[in-house]
C-alpha cells in the first residue's frame, strides 16, 4: 500500500483523509454524564476523579463536554508542566510517529543517542538510563543503589538497605508501597520489601543516625514532598542531605518528577541548594505530557554497574518517547520556562497572603509553581473547595482532607495567573463561616 504515494508524509495524510467522519455521519454527543456512568462501569475504581469530563486541552486551558472552558491547577500532576497540546511538542510527535517510533534497546537508533547526549549534558551526568513511569525511574535508582552498595562499597550479599524520609510518595509499585508511611498506600499489599526504611523528612539528625549504619546504600528524597502537601524543608536541608551522604559514603537520590524541569522556579528544585545529587531521577513532564518518558541520571561511577541484561525497558528510550524529551527540553530552556515559573509563583503566592481569609486558609506554602494552600476543617474540606473552584472555571485536586495543590502549566502569563487568582479569592473568601 505504501508503494501508491511517495512518501511517509503523503501516507499518513491518505491514511488521515481516510479516517475523516463522513458529511452524513454526524457523531452523537456524550454528555459529562454519560462519560462519567461508562467510565464508573467499565473502569476500575482505584481514583476519585472530581466530576468534570474533559474533552479539549490547549495551553492553560481544559473545555468539559459541554464546552465549559477550566483553569487546568493540576497539570496532569505537573505532567503538563508546558501546557496542553504545545505545539511543539505534538510536532514532534506526529513527526516522529511517521518515521521510526519503537525499537527497542536491542538495536541503536539515531534518536536516542541524541537525548542522551543533549540530557546527559544538560544536567551535568555521564550517563542516562532511560525508563517511562516515574515508579519505574525511581526503582531504577533503588536498583543502581544496591549494586553500587555490593559491588562498591562492599555490603555483605542482600543486607543492603535504603533510608526514605516519610511522608514520600514514589508511585504505588510494591517497591514504592514498602517505602511508604501512608496506610492508604501501603494497606492490603503486604508483605513488603525488605531493606526499606523511613526517617522523618527535613531532620538531618535522624538521618545522620540511620546512615551511621554501614549497610546503607542510598538516601532517596523529594526535595519538596508533592503527595504530602507540597512540604518544602527549611533552607540548608539539602545542602546538610549532600554532607551527610558524602560523609557516610552513601549515594543521595533526589526523587525530581514532580519538581524537576522547572515546576519550582529552578530547571531542579536541588539547584535552589546548589548540589548535585548521585542520582537524579525525571519524569512527568519529560515526556511533554504526551508520552511517558523518565529518566536516571548518575555519573560512570554509580551507572556502569548495571551490565548488559541486568535492567532494561521494552519502550524505554524508544524514538518516538526521545524525541519528544527533546522537544521537552528545548522549550525547557528555550522559552525561559523555569524563570517564568519563578516570577509567576512569587506573584501568586504573595498574593494568596494579602487577600485570602486566613480563618478559612491558614497556610501558603510552595516554590515556583508548585503551591499548596491548607484548610482550616472547622469550616470546610479540601474536596469541597475543589468542587466549587470547578463551578467557577478552575479545576484542582485535594491532597489529604485539608490540602488543595495549586499547580498551573508553567507557561501561564500574568493575565491568566490574574484571572485565576479572582476566581480562588472569590471562591474561598465567599465560604460561609458559622
Amino acid at each position: 500500500m505504501l508503494s501508491k504515494y511517495r512518501s511517509v508524509s503523503r501516507f499518513l495524510e491518505k491514511l488521515s483523509e481516510n479516517a475523516k467522519p463522513q458529511n452524513n455521519v454526524s457523531k452523537r454527543f456524550i454528555s459529562t454524564k454519560e462519560v462519567m456512568d461508562r467510565e464508573g462501569k467499565y473502569a476500575a475504581h482505584n481514583y476519585h476523579p472530581l466530576p468534570v469530563a474533559l474533552t479539549k486541552g490547549e495551553g492553560v486551558f481544559v473545555w468539559d463536554m459541554e464546552g465549559k472552558r477550566y483553569f487546568d491547577y493540576l497539570s496532569g500532576y505537573s505532567a503538563n508542566n508546558f501546557g496542553h497540546c504545545h505545539p511543539k511538542i505534538v510536532q514532534a510527535l506526529q513527526s516522529q510517529s511517521g518515521i521510526l517510533h519503537h525499537t527497542s534497546r536491542a538495536f541503536y537508533s539515531d534518536t536516542f543517542g541524541e537525548y542522551a547526549e543533549m540530557i546527559t549534558k544538560l544536567f551535568g551526568y555521564d550517563k542516562l538510563l532511560p525508563m517511562n513511569t516515574g515508579v519505574e525511574a525511581d526503582d531504577t535508582a533503588c536498583k543502581i543503589s544496591r549494586k553500587w552498595g555490593y559491588y562498591k562499597k562492599n555490603i555483605p550479599k542482600n543486607e543492603a538497605k535504603i533510608i526514605f524520609a516519610s511522608e514520600n510518595f514514589w508511585g504505588r509499585s510494591l517497591a514504592a508501597i514498602s517505602a511508604s508511611t501512608d496506610p492508604t498506600s501501603f494497606e492490603g499489599y503486604g508483605p513488603f520489601m525488605p531493606g526499606f526504611s523511613c526517617v522523618p523528612y527535613n531532620d538531618l539528625k535522624a538521618l545522620e543516625k540511620a546512615l551511621c549504619d554501614p549497610l546503607v546504600c542510598a538516601f532517596m528524597v523529594e526535595p519538596i514532598q508533592g503527595e504530602a502537601g507540597i512540604v518544602v524543608p527549611h533552607e540548608g536541608y539539602l545542602k546538610g542531605v549532600r554532607e551527610l551522604c558524602t560523609k557516610y559514603n552513601v549515594l543521595f537520590i533526589a526523587d525530581e518528577i514532580q519538581t524537576g524541569l522547572g515546576r519550582t522556579g529552578k530547571r531542579l528544585a536541588v539547584d535552589y541548594e546548589n548540589v548535585k545529587p548521585d542520582i537524579l531521577v525525571l519524569g512527568k513532564s519529560l515526556g511533554g505530557g504526551v508520552y511517558p518518558v523518565s529518566a536516571c541520571l548518575a555519573d560512570d561511577e554509580f551507572m556502569m554497574v548495571i551490565e548488559p541484561g541486568t535492567h532494561g525497558s521494552t519502550f524505554g528510550g524508544n524514538p518516538l518517547g526521545a524525541k519528544v524529551a527533546i522537544a521537552a527540553l528545548e522549550i525547557l530552556e528555550g522559552d525561559n520556562v523555569a524563570e517564568n515559573a519563578f516570577r509567576m509563583g512569587d506573584i501568586f503566592r504573595t498574593e494568596l497572603r494579602k487577600k485570602l481569609d486566613k480563618d478559612i486558609v491558614i497556610e501558603i506554602r510552595g516554590k515556583g509553581l508548585l503551591n499548596a494552600i491548607v484548610i482550616n476543617r472547622n469550616y470546610i474540606d479540601a474536596w469541597d473547595i475543589c468542587l466549587k473552584l470547578k463551578e467557577q472555571g478552575l479545576i484542582a485536586k485535594h491532597t489529604h482532607e485539608n490540602i488543595i495543590r495549586l499547580a498551573p502549566p508553567l507557561i501561564i502569563n500574568k493575565e491568566q495567573l490574574k484571572e485565576s487568582l479572582d476566581i480562588i479569592v472569590k471562591t474561598i473568601n465567599s465560604i460561609e463561616k458559622k
